[in-house]
């Protein structure tokens, strides 16, 4: 019995069918009866390859748990495959050095496929092309939340609008009279980061100001970047009263660059984060980021890369959910 067959005798669609099964919330009640009536009278099961008949398995895949960003994520994905009823594997990526290699990411999907695996959500992952497409050939359905230099056209990803909140970031700072403020961001190579300045440059814009290159600062996102960038800017002549991060662990770096320079925050140094991880509460003082449904992002993962396994085509490949400011006390009027 296929997806097709209980669609057919539910009289729905079968993405309907999909989201039933999925616990989605956007299908009526008696829809979802129907639907699983049809299951049951059918003896409906998902083919898993290899797996128990009546589960499936997902693979979360990433380069390291080591950021409370990824741990975020984490969660939304566990909560939306236990909801789900499908097994969760964790996966470290295979090492970077090999990972682009056809052979080293053929392996890989295989060795999925042959644990059950029906789908594969890649979280930030570095260098993913050849997954990707290894993936695709195989025919195992693979989703990225907030993809890093992937140039893969057919992938499908899972993000927030970064554009609007890196606008609004940098305009709560505007708000607050500051001028002369800087930006301090991902890799070149990460689409998030990029959308993030985009928004930067077009806060600036509607408030008459050019960007000023000697205040953009650009490199990795962790705190030791952001630590390194912020003395560079700090040293200036004309230092920027006002820091808009790329991410939380950059504008920790950002902190801790003006306390080890003497430079109090908020009274002479504004800073605001990105993505509102738990560390945006634990900094002193509290960190003003922009909030990042993260775990809203895992779920959303989940559901999407399940129905591809089902055979529904996601509406589409590029899917966004809102940010807002969450407002603490790292930032204040300018000096």
């Amino acid at each position: 019995m296929t997806l097709s067959h209980v669609a057919a005798r539910a009289g729905v669609s079968k993405a309907t069918v999909s989201k039933a099964l999925n616990h989605r919330s956007d299908v009526a009640e008696d829809t979802r009866r129907r639907v699983l009536d049809a299951v049951a009278e059918l003896g409906y099961r998902p083919s898993t390859d290899g797996a128990e008949p009546h589960r499936r398995a997902l693979a979360a895949v990433f380069d390291g748990l080591d950021s409370p960003y990824i741990a975020s994520v984490l969660q939304g994905v566990l909560a939306g495959a236990t909801a789900a009823g499908t097994d969760l594997l964790l996966r470290l990526a295979p090492d970077r050095r090999v990972r682009s290699t056809t052979t080293v990411a053929r392996d890989w999907v295989a060795e999925q496929q042959a644990a059950g695996v029906v789908g594969v959500i890649g979280l930030t992952l570095g260098e993913p092309n050849a997954m990707l497409g290894a993936a695709a050939q195989a025919g195992l359905p693979f989703v990225m939340v907030d993809p890093v230099d992937v140039r893969h056209t057919g992938v499908v990803s899972i993000g927030s609008t970064n554009w609007a909140g890196g606008r609004t970031a940098t305009q709560h700072l505007l708000d607050l009279g500051h001028r002369r403020i800087a930006w301090v961001g991902g890799p070149e190579t990460s689409t998030a980061s990029t959308e993030r300045f985009h928004g930067y440059s077009a806060a600036l814009a509607s408030a008459g100001l050019p960007v000023d290159r000697r205040l953009v600062r650009e490199g990795p996102f962790s705190l030791e970047a952001g630590r390194a960038h912020g003395r560079s800017l700090l040293r200036l002549d004309d230092p920027p009263t006002g820091v808009v991060c790329g991410d939380d662990e950059i504008a920790v770096g950002v902190l801790a660059a003006a306390r080890e320079a003497g430079v109090p925050v908020p009274e002479r140094l504004s800073v605001v984060g990105f993505d509102d991880t738990p560390q945006a509460v634990w900094t002193t003082p509290g960190l003003t980021s922009v909030h990042q449904p993260l775990a809203g992002m895992g779920r959303m993962a989940v559901e999407t890369v399940l129905a591809m396994a089902d055979g529904v085509e996601p509406a589409s490949r590029q899917v966004q959910l809102v940010t807002a400011l969450t407002v603490r006390e790292s930032t204040a009027p300018a000096p």
